[in-house]
């Protein structure tokens, strides 16, 4: 547990850690300020290649069996490190980035599907939640390990260091997990079963057809509404980030064929029957909410502190840790107490919890105290973190052993692609609503003749403020948004598996 765990959180420090270093990553591959947006691409390139890897990885693990498959996403985490620390030109750069978040992504159902496995049913959660712990610490983290580790040398270290990390990680998974293949290994087939002739793309253990059509999905969907890495500017914004029409149509083909394909797939890559059951299809649900309404604190608490108190980026980022930090502490605790009181308990409390909070920040005032705003976001964090457990661990009950790794990697997906959707279409909103709202503002630029310093000053100080109004009215309201969504997937938690399996420890924080 502990070293996938340390595994999962190295992967997760590559998803954040560029933010800090961004200015240098620029100047030395020569970006400048008319090709500014260019830069996102080496973030969306981690979000890309993290989504669109994990349903493939899932399957293969699940039928390769876990050891291997672990030692390929290391191998592939290493090969991408290596190329960031020796690439210069951008194009290079974004897809070292790819093969780098393909292995990282596909770290993080292996550890989900290995550790449940290694403990009863009883404990599941508990494991998944220090699991989604170290993953979630590890975005928190990563900000602050980029920019230490970049000040000690260059930019470069912080991929650099990734090589002899996954040096030492690789003979230790190879020793520590087990070795051979998972349930999904059987001496009789489902083909054979069946008696029926196949087509060659129908044969074999793993579904590569579906697998790309997955992705082709999947990345149309990133790729048409974007990741978050161009945020919106209250005051100065007038356009959301563009939606790419052309991106989501191919999105939605290869969905549809993804779907007519894996309804005649004898070994498909994830069972379409499987959103039959209601916990697997209700965990899938709650995880698109969950992400929609977190990657809304994500993005605008720094620019809430940004626009509205004046802060720096660093006291910003500073503002959003009250909020992420809690995040794993509350995944720990949310396992822990689904194990003891059940999933559907667990999942209900910490919705509303986080819900609360969000309800909290939408009524800050202009000028909240330290202690409200730490009061609010730690309330929110924890209860985002006591849901990654009880989901984890009903959508991985409901799929059973043969689909543990493939369930992992699907839920996850789930919430990438909540964050992807909720983040496009609430930016969209805010921009619209900030416009409507500062219709009638009349910012002054050229002084009127005629009027004194005093009544000039106040001019400009009445549209100052007038705009910081519109602002704040915009902010609260994404937060009340924010909180509805995740307030729903209180619907989806009910059908949750109610409580802990038979055969679990009574108290689980004891050794059997």
């Amino acid at each position: 547990m502990t070293v996938l765990c340390a595994a999962v959180f190295v992967a997760a420090l590559d998803q954040t850690m560029v933010l800090t270093v961004m200015p240098s990553i620029m100047r030395s591959l020569y970006i400048d300020l008319a090709h500014l947006n260019d830069a996102g691409w080496i973030i969306t390139a981690y979000f890309l290649g993290y989504t669109v890897a994990m349903p493939l990885f899932g399957r293969l693990a699940d039928v390769r069996g876990r050891r291997p498959m672990a030692m390929l996403a290391l191998a592939l985490f290493m090969l991408g490190s290596a190329l960031c620390v020796v690439l210069d030109h951008l194009g290079l750069f974004v897809g070292a980035r790819v093969v780098q978040a393909a292995g990282g992504g596909a770290l993080v159902p292996i550890a989900m599907a290995a550790g449940a496995d290694m403990f009863p049913p009883g404990r599941r959660a508990l494991v998944l939640g220090i699991v989604g712990g170290a993953a979630e610490a590890g975005g928190v983290l990563g900000p602050i390990y980029g920019a230490a580790l970049s000040s000690l040398w260059s930019w470069r270290l912080i991929f650099f260091v990734n090589i002899p990390l996954c040096l030492v990680l690789i003979p230790v998974c190879w020793h520590l997990l087990r070795p051979g293949l998972s349930y999904a290994g059987g001496t009789t087939t489902e083909d054979e079963a069946s008696g029926e002739q196949l087509r060659w793309w129908h044969r074999g253990r793993v579904d590569y057809v579906g697998a790309g059509l997955m992705a082709l999905a999947l990345a149309g969907i990133t790729m048409g509404l974007g990741t978050g890495t161009q945020t919106i500017e209250a005051g100065s914004a007038t356009t959301a980030t563009p939606v790419k029409w052309p991106w989501l149509v191919v999105s939605a083909v290869a969905f549809i064929g993804f779907v007519l394909f894996e309804r005649h797939h004898h070994r498909p890559l994830i069972r379409l029957e499987f959103f039959k059951r209601p916990a697997f299809a209700a965990a899938n649900i709650a995880h698109v909410l969950v992400g929609a309404a977190l990657i809304i604190g994500m993005v605008e608490i720094p620019l809430y502190a940004y626009t509205l108190f004046g802060m720096t980026e660093i006291e910003g980022g500073l503002l959003l840790i009250r909020l992420t930090l809690m995040i794993p502490v509350g995944a720990v605790i949310g396992g822990w107490l689904a194990d003891w009181v059940g999933y559907r308990a667990t999942a209900v409390f910490g919705f509303l919890i986080a819900a609360g909070g969000y309800l909290l920040v939408s009524r800050w005032p202009l000028d909240p105290t330290e202690l409200v705003m730490t009061r609010d976001l730690m309330i929110s964090g924890l209860g985002f973190g006591l849901v990654i457990g009880p989901i984890g661990a009903s959508v991985i009950s409901a799929g059973g052993p043969r689909w543990m790794t493939t369930s992992s990697a699907l839920v996850t997906v789930s919430r990438m692609v909540g964050m992807v959707v909720g983040l496009s279409a609430l930016s969209s909103w805010g921009v619209r609503r900030f416009n409507s709202l500062a219709t009638g503002i009349v910012t002054p630029i050229i002084r009127p003749s005629g009027l004194s310093d005093a009544e000039w000053q106040a001019m400009k100080d009445a549209a100052a403020l007038a705009t910081k109004e519109a602002a704040h009215t915009v902010f609260g309201e994404f937060f009340l948004i924010a909180a509805i969504i995740i307030g729903v997937a209180v619907i989806p938690a009910f059908f949750f598996y109610k409580r802990k399996e038979a055969d679990g420890a009574r108290i689980p924080f004891l050794p059997h």
